[in-house]
């Protein structure tokens, strides 16, 4: 069974990677992490999904680097 969808907001996102809110944001706009999803007026969320996605990615990415 699958665990259920949860969105973080961004004190939540920051504490996972090592980025401010204005890199993460730069980071977004350069297609380099994942988009926020609207929440209403003002506010945003990322699925915690593609958050530990984005991470997994990181790792390997760096791991394959290092393994040349």
């Amino acid at each position: 069974m699958s665990k259920p969808e949860k969105f973080l907001r961004m004190t939540e996102v920051q504490s996972r990677v090592p980025y401010s809110r204005s890199t993460i944001y730069l980071k977004v706009s350069r297609g380099e992490f994942p988009a926020p999803i609207d929440l209403g007026a003002r506010a945003v969320a990322w699925l915690e999904s593609d958050i530990d996605e984005w991470i997994a990615a990181r790792i390997a990415n760096t791991r394959a680097a290092v393994a040349k």
